[in-house]
């Protein structure tokens, strides 16, 4: 059958990290969901950080992502970022070994967009292997919406669908949402590019006791503080609470993520603004013990973004019975059904309307909780499903 490459780089551009992103996560629930159902059928492959490319010993890769899960499920916090001197052992029993030309066919799969800019070194990867391309994309934000992307950010993402298109013989999309985005790509192309259509899976959030905090509720907005994810809102929604209302009845506000970039407004507010000292706390580095017990313990998430491609703060949320608040997108609306309240991320009366309903546990927030149970929560299993099968297609 088949042989099927899971490139891993990004895995391993990232062991500095105690802490995982989102990309972070979906490539190990690939390595765990594809090795789990292909067994020998599957090989891992990577671009080093010196550039070389080529396949990975399997007993090298497999006790490298054992200890990478315990990192992120630590209940202690680790250093931010590791130096790259403690770990030159890794990095040199995860150099690569260059693959032999003339093997039988198989299929390279990407599930991060690392190095999926150089189409040039995707090119000569896919010639060495023999490979037909299978690669995952996560969204157009950038493309479609370059005011909340790096200044760069709208040039490099387009290369990527670029090479996308002119490669991938299969497209894996996380949501409809992105796979509409991505259609009109796929028909300029000109090419015969296969596409499934696979909602990511939720990671079962590791088990701990909700966090109590001061006693006073609390709410959790989960992601990288970046402008798209539109912070701004919720700090200007907290800063008028603060000056309305007496302190003990302003409900607490804990943001979950590491800056990211564009974010000169959300940190002067975080590290200025004296009307939200003692209401808003920010903690860019939570192992997942620790954010399973935040989520656990809060009357919602709160995620009023302006785009997104998927919402995986929405499902593990809703997976561990906490409501969700969140902007009205196609995205959303697609990991949260008809159990999310949606809001429109420009009316902040609304949001805070909602959030003060959510704080008293009122008729809004007894509502979405009747509902959760109906919620289908989307399982790795079922994205890996899909997955297999459209591989399977694709090898013939």
């Amino acid at each position: 059958m088949t042989q099927i490459i899971l490139d891993v780089s990004r895995l391993i551009s990232r062991m500095h990290y105690s802490t995982p992103s989102g990309v972070d996560r979906v490539e190990m629930a690939y390595a765990r969901g594809l090795l789990a159902r292909l067994g020998d059928r599957l090989v891992f492959a990577a671009v080093h950080p010196t550039g070389l490319y080529g396949r990975l010993r399997h007993n090298a890769i497999l006790p490298y992502l054992d200890e990478l899960e315990r990192r992120w499920s630590s209940e202690e916090n680790g250093p931010d970022k590791r130096s790259v001197i403690s770990n030159l052992p890794q990095l040199f029993q995860l150099l690569p070994q260059r693959p032999q030309r003339g093997r039988s066919k198989s299929i390279y799969v990407q599930v991060s967009p690392h190095h999926l800019a150089k189409a040039g070194k995707i090119a000569r990867i896919l010639d060495r292997e023999n490979a037909r391309f299978a690669c995952l994309v996560h969204d157009l934000i950038p493309i479609e919406f370059p005011e909340y992307a790096r200044p760069d950010g709208a040039a490099q993402h387009r290369r990527r669908i670029e090479t996308v298109t002119g490669l991938a013989d299969l497209v894996i999309v996380n949501s409809a949402a992105t796979g509409r985005a991505m259609q009109p790509w796929l028909e300029r192309s000109g090419r015969s590019i296969a596409m499934a259509v696979a909602l990511l899976g939720t990671v079962p959030m590791v088990p701990a006791t909700p966090r109590i905090g001061d006693g006073r509720p609390y709410f959790v907005c989960l992601g990288t503080i970046e402008p798209r994810k539109n912070h701004l809102l919720l700090l200007h929604v907290w800063r008028h609470l603060a000056e309305t209302r007496p302190a003990a009845d302003v409900p607490r506000l804990v943001i979950v993520g590491r800056r990211g970039w564009e974010n000169e407004q959300v940190v002067d507010l975080l590290e200025r603004c004296p009307a939200l000292k003692g209401h808003v706390e920010e903690i860019g580095n939570c192992p997942d013990r620790q954010l399973s017990a935040w989520l656990r313990g809060a009357c919602a998430l709160l995620m009023p973004s302006f785009a997104e491609g998927y919402g995986m703060p929405v499902a593990e949320a809703l997976s561990v019975g906490t409501p969700a608040l969140c902007s009205d997108l196609p995205a959303l609306r697609e990991v949260g059904e008809d159990v999310a309240d949606y809001l429109d991320p420009l009316d902040g009366p609304a949001w805070t309307r909602a959030i003060l309903d959510y704080a008293a546990n009122g008729p809004m927030r007894q509502r979405q909780m009747a509902r959760i149970g109906t919620w289908h929560n989307p399982t790795w299993d079922e994205h890996i499903d899909t997955v297999v099968a459209a591989l399977d297609r694709l090898g013939g």
